[in-house]
């Protein structure tokens, strides 16, 4: 009988520990040696995360045409669905004809929740709290004085008083600027530092003490203006305004309309080696924050009749730390992009993301989604279906035709060439 209980698994190297995993999921050695490449990894992967047994590769590609601050940009996306980059630099072609994308950011301050429970008077101690700020921003910043000489640190303290189902809480936010870093490790830190002080000073017992996801004061805005005729003429922008209404009003719309926005950005992040769950769950909390899940996007047309983009979402990205520092093909995509500062970064992840969401939309207000994306689907069903490199493109061709994209079909498109080659 099998059993997944295997004592001391992290003490193993990879390779042993795939030899393990072999035997119990009765892996053929072509599945081990697939598993085994770890490429531009190598022995990276190892230190990266535990019990390691191999890589899981994603495709990664270029989005073209982004113009952003008049600057010009080329975008590494590493994703796996089709349609995704070819979308993005579409749009981003439209866009230059009006001039492109123009975007800003706010510092990057993060937020370290500490979570002071067993208060009698949870006034009194949000008094006490905000009384001691100086002392508490100075316990924070010997944490890290790195962070301090190149402009960063603790630079506010602010308190909320919450109810729960276990009483009244006194939650205090330690609001860091992290400058190039993401800044989990530092913020984390500085909260645990001045967590016995806040015990000291309210009287109450601490818990929790780590990072918030919903970076309300490191946010990144984009804005692009497309132009009627660039983009199909007066009927393409209502279509889009149309589109645009529908997932302001209707939660069950919004959720697909901001994970097409999360599809250019979430690539952009993993790219780069940066937390794609991290900026996945601020987004969609920011899409929240007014107490309706809206669009992170918003569109509307000017007097001209053009169609005016803008987004603006939670961009907590780092440059420095992390899988940015440590993966070599992170690190060489940070290289294509030119970024000097983790605010450039967000903001060009934030224009991605509006060309992301207008490809997407067009699309939807005009011949449908599934046209552009289908012809991909076709091509992976054609290849995974087994045809040879010189027939791929007419069974895409016959698939897309018949509007039957299925393997089943694929296979016997497949073995009709093959039949009717065979006959010459």
């Amino acid at each position: 009988m099998k059993n997944s209980n295997i004592s001391g698994f992290y003490k193993l190297g990879p390779e042993d520990r795939l030899k393990l995993v072999k035997e119990f999921a009765g892996l053929e050695q072509e599945e081990v040696m697939t598993l085994r490449e770890t490429g531009a990894l190598k022995d990276h992967a190892d230190r990266m995360i535990e019990n390691v047994i191999g890589v899981m590769e994603v495709p990664l590609g270029i989005a073209t045409n982004f113009l952003i601050n008049g600057k010009d940009y080329l975008i590494p996306m590493a994703i796996e669905e089709p349609s995704v980059v070819a979308a993005a630099s579409n749009a981003a072609k439209m866009a230059r004809v009006k001039g492109g994308f123009k975007t800003e950011s706010t510092d990057p301050k993060m937020i370290g929740q500490i979570q002071v429970t067993g208060i009698d008077n949870p006034e009194t101690a949000k008094e006490a709290i905000l009384e001691n700020k100086g002392k508490i921003l100075e316990i924070a910043n010997e944490q890290d004085p790195i962070l301090v000489k190149f402009g960063g640190g603790a630079r506010d303290v602010a308190v909320r008083i919450i109810d729960t189902i276990k009483g009244k809480m006194v939650i205090v936010h330690l609001i860091v600027d992290c400058r190039d870093a993401m800044g989990a490790n530092a913020v984390n830190t500085m909260a645990e530092s001045v967590a016995p002080f806040v015990e000291e000073i309210t009287g109450g017992k601490v818990f929790l003490r780590i990072i918030s996801n919903l970076a309300v004061y490191r946010l990144a805005r984009a804005e692009a203006v497309f132009a009627k005729d660039a983009i199909g003429g007066e009927e393409v922008v209502d279509g889009i305004i149309n589109a645009y209404a529908f997932a302001d009003a209707d939660q069950y719309r919004c959720t697909t309309h901001n994970k097409g926005i999360m599809n250019g950005i979430s690539a952009v992040v993993l790219a780069t080696g940066n937390d794609t769950r991290a900026i996945e769950a601020g987004a969609h909390s920011y899409a929240a924050v007014t107490g309706r899940y809206r669009p992170l996007t918003k569109y509307e047309k000017n007097e001209d009749g053009d169609i005016v983009g803008s987004i603006e979402l939670p961009m907590a990205v780092g440059l420095i730390g992390g899988a940015t520092a440590v993966h070599p093909t992170a690190k060489a995509n940070v290289k294509i992009l030119g970024v000097k500062t983790a605010n450039e970064l967000a903001e060009v992840i934030a224009a991605v993301g509006l060309a992301q969401n207008f490809a997407a939309i067009r699309a939807l207000a005009t011949e449908g989604i599934q046209r552009g994306h289908m012809m991909l689907h076709a091509r992976n069903i054609a290849v995974t279906a087994g045809a040879p490199p010189d027939m791929v493109d007419e069974v895409v061709k016959r698939l897309i035709r018949e509007k039957k994209i299925r393997m089943d079909r694929a296979k016997e498109i497949i073995e009709e060439l093959g039949d009717r080659i065979g006959d010459r």
